[in-house]
């Protein structure tokens, strides 16, 4: 029986996403059983892959780095090199001893078939004609002295990294180094249950169903005792040993997500446009915004001053909130973000709300349409389509007039480090009335994708650019319910 990897797992081997493993099986040039691949059939489907490239080692690295006091490095470990090597060693030995066990088990399988066979025969022939199948074929060993490659690389990541699934939804991630279990969800776009992250509140429980955790942090918040027999961890405070099995609390969708209202502190206020600011609040360690990309929070400023503003940051640092604000003539709130908050003032932030969310079921291609600053809740979501890692493509059209591609510079460079990814700017003439802006940045887009109903479309902007953006798409055929738009205030 060949040896099946998790999806996750065999997308992280060949280095490339889920997504494009899932295109591969729907075309039929992978085949999957049961949601896993085989070894020898993900190499077919991947000839040019190269295993022998640094790529894991420098990876290996920067966990060492982070993972180890710099006195156990000194005293207690190996050197970097010695390590890796001695790892790779291990990794090769287990792989070689595997294909023995598969070998040898396939080989009682067989007896079974030859028992069956022989079971007519004169006793005395039968048992000698057994006994010459069983020699010739325990003599003939498993084939081939050297492990698959593939195998061995799959042993070190399985030494490197933990692999746990969450039931009951099924989402995998990994926990690379000494990552705390919560830590590695969050990076890897889940949406766990939790609120304070340092063990004090209780509310990032989840419950071992098979594998072994070690605590990694002390926790104020108590156990009951019935809790701890039934294998019930704190996500926050606890890594895992082996691969792991759980079940959690997940939020599903935006009505999962609790109202909250947090006291932030002014991080940094920059420029990244003559009228446009890249306000960077940060929350207390204890209190962090729950939220899923595309939502949107309230800003009440010192003085009152209030907005409802779109995160343009990742759910997977939720300390760190990013807005683009633009300054307006006689838009008080952005004035006061550009000319009068600073890094000692407080922001309140209540939220999160909205619908604008993306659908974690579906595993069809993405397309993003962002007009003006309607970049920043697809900003959002696209970074949490990248750590989910799950979307077999992902397509960004940016509409905007002038200089208003304010963060040109980091879209292509997505582009230019995702094989997956591809951006294409639009300039909007700001002349034309917005039916006919989206009407010419739509013949762009559905030259590139003459099949919409392939797709998932998310579609961000000012209201009338938003809606008819909206309009326009559904009128050449898309599926509404492959459509997600968010009319943002101007």
């Amino acid at each position: 029986m060949p040896q099946l990897l998790t999806l996750l797992r065999a997308a992280r081997l060949v280095g490339v996403s889920r997504g494009a493993l899932q295109s591969k099986i729907r075309s039929g040039e992978l085949v999957a059983f049961e949601g896993m691949v085989s070894a020898e059939d993900l190499l077919r489907a991947y000839p040019e892959i190269k295993l022998e490239d640094n790529a894991a080692l420098e990876r290996i690295e920067r966990i060492k780095d982070t993972a180890f006091a710099q006195r156990m490095r000194e005293r207690l470990l190996p050197s970097s090199e010695v390590l890796v090597a001695r790892l790779t060693e291990m990794s090769r030995e287990r792989a070689q001893v595997q294909a023995q066990l598969e070998y040898y088990r396939a080989l009682v399988a067989q007896l079974q078939v030859k028992l069956r066979e022989f079971g007519d025969a004169p006793p005395q022939a039968a048992a000698a004609r057994l006994l010459a199948w069983l020699t010739h074929s325990l003599e003939a060993g498993p084939q081939g002295d050297e492990p698959q490659p593939l195998l061995v690389q799959d042993n070190f990541l399985r030494i490197m990294t933990a692999h746990v699934r969450v039931k009951p939804s099924g989402r995998e991630f990994f926990v690379d180094g000494n990552d705390g279990l919560l830590e590695a969800a969050l990076r890897a776009g889940l949406s766990l249950d939790y609120g304070c992250s340092i063990g004090s509140c209780g509310k990032c429980k989840a419950r071992i169903l098979s594998g072994a955790v070690q605590k990694t942090r002390h926790s104020d918040y108590a156990l009951t005792a019935a809790e701890k027999n039934a294998g019930v961890v704190l996500m926050c405070c606890n890594t895992a040993v082996v691969d792991l099995v759980i079940e959690a609390r997940e939020a599903h969708g935006a009505a999962d997500m609790p109202l909250q209202k947090i006291e932030a502190r002014v991080r940094s206020v920059n420029p990244i446009a003559d009228d446009m600011r890249l306000l960077h609040l940060q929350t207390p360690r204890t209190n962090r915004l729950r939220f899923l990309a595309g939502q949107s929070v309230s800003l009440e400023l010192p003085g009152g001053l209030t907005a409802s503003c779109a995160v343009a940051s990742c759910p997977c640092d939720d300390r760190n909130l990013q807005f683009h604000i633009r300054r307006r003539a006689g838009n008080a709130f952005a004035e006061r973000v550009f000319d009068g908050l600073k890094g000692v003032d407080t922001v309140r932030v209540e939220g999160p709300r909205g619908e604008f969310v993306l659908n974690e079921e579906s595993h069809r291609p993405l397309i993003f349409i962002a007009c003006e600053t309607g970049f920043a809740p697809i900003k959002s979501l696209i970074e949490h389509a990248m750590a989910l890692d799950a979307a077999e493509t992902l397509h960004l059209y940016w509409i905007a007039s002038g200089k208003g591609h304010y963060l040109d510079n980091l879209c292509r460079s997505w582009s230019d480090a995702l094989d997956n990814f591809r951006y294409a700017p639009l300039t909007a003439d700001g002349a034309l009335p917005d039916e006919a802006v989206m009407q010419s940045a739509l013949q762009q887009v559905l030259q590139a994708h003459p099949r919409l109903g392939d797709y998932d479309i998310y579609v961000a902007g000012p209201g009338p650019l938003a809606i008819a953006a909206e309009f326009l798409l559904l009128e050449h055929g898309l599926p509404r319910a492959q459509l997600t738009v968010s009319a943002l205030e101007v």
